[in-house]
């Protein structure tokens, strides 16, 4: 009788608590988007007492509508950060390998899980709570609602990464075959990479953003074998790690810079035209599933059909 009681209790209170938590995750968004504060009173400082014409506009509207939500996340994501070196350090590589290199990159990024978590939970839980009630059948749909909103991020990362690999890997060889030209027509590595980065920008903005970061750390004084190696860890292709590797040793042992690119782009023109063939040889199996459950009923009974169409008009007269 108390169970009843309990179960009867809960399926009466769910919509009252589906609704405080809605109204709970609305007051955190508004107040995350509405926290400027502190923005205002910089810009007012800075109007007051400007040091330069420069610092009176230097404040960006859009972005700092969103610099609430931003540190918000920040905050609420710290809470998740792994905790092993190892897992802070592997996330941190692909975040960065998806364009995002801020050290708050990871604790936003779990900020948005949780935060997908919560607007994944909120209204599932009020559709199957009202629809089925306390039951282990909503328990259920609950858990996989929650499990996609938590893991989309991940997803969206994935997908982040993949397509920025793949347009680094498509524009490299352009870009690789400009900086041979510009090398062997008597340009350093980092003119010819500023080179690179003028010619290209318009067409190839991804490995032009990762040249003009490497070029950029240059002229700071870094160490030519350090921003080549964090070239191609940022980038995370293959091709860009080989690249790198080749000129850090052309640069140790002083050889020379124009035959070791003439080098790498003759490979990675192999390269392609191996990876194209091998496409073309699974082209004819990968489609035999189309054929066949597409193509092939189709036929099929385009052949067939009057056939058994006067087949069974003359079964019927005889």
């Amino acid at each position: 009788m108390t169970a009843l009681l309990m179960a009867v209790t809960l399926t009466d209170l769910a919509p009252f608590i589906v609704f405080a938590a809605i109204v709970a995750g609305a007051w955190f968004l508004m107040s995350a988007l509405t926290r400027t504060s502190s923005a205002a009173e910089d810009r007012l400082a800075r109007l007051g007492r400007p040091t330069s014409f420069g610092d009176m506009d230097s404040v960006d509207g859009q972005k700092q509508r969103f610099a609430g939500l931003k540190d918000a996340l920040a905050q609420l994501g710290g809470a998740i950060e792994g905790k092993s070196e190892l897992e802070r350090n592997k996330l941190k590589l692909q975040l960065v390998n998806a364009g995002f290199r801020g050290d708050n990159a990871p604790m936003i990024y779990h900020g948005l899980r949780l935060l997908c978590l919560t607007l994944f939970l909120l209204p599932t839980s009020g559709f199957m709570l009202v629809w089925q009630g306390f039951t282990q059948k909503s328990l259920i749909y609950i858990g996989i609602f929650c499990g996609i909103g938590f893991y989309l991020p991940q997803v969206a990362l994935w997908l982040l990464v993949s397509n920025r690999k793949k347009q680094i890997f498509l524009t490299l060889p352009d870009a690789l075959d400009l900086l041979v030209v510009c090398v062997e027509s008597g340009l350093g590595l980092d003119a010819a990479m500023r080179k690179v980065t003028d010619e290209m920008k318009s067409h190839a903005k991804v490995i032009c953003e990762e040249v003009a970061l490497a070029n950029l750390q240059l002229q700071m004084g870094k160490s030519r074998r350090e921003v080549l190696h964090d070239l191609g860890v940022r980038t995370g292709v293959d091709d860009v790690k080989a690249l790198a590797a080749i000129l850090i040793q052309a640069d140790r042992f002083g050889s020379s810079i124009a035959q070791a690119l003439r080098v790498q782009s003759d490979s990675m023109r192999v390269r392609r035209r191996q990876i194209a063939e091998e496409k073309a040889a699974k082209t004819a199996v990968q489609l035999i599933f189309p054929l066949v459950l597409f193509i092939f009923p189709a036929i099929f009974v385009v052949l067939v059909g009057p056939a058994a169409i006067q087949i069974k008009h003359g079964l019927f007269k005889s």
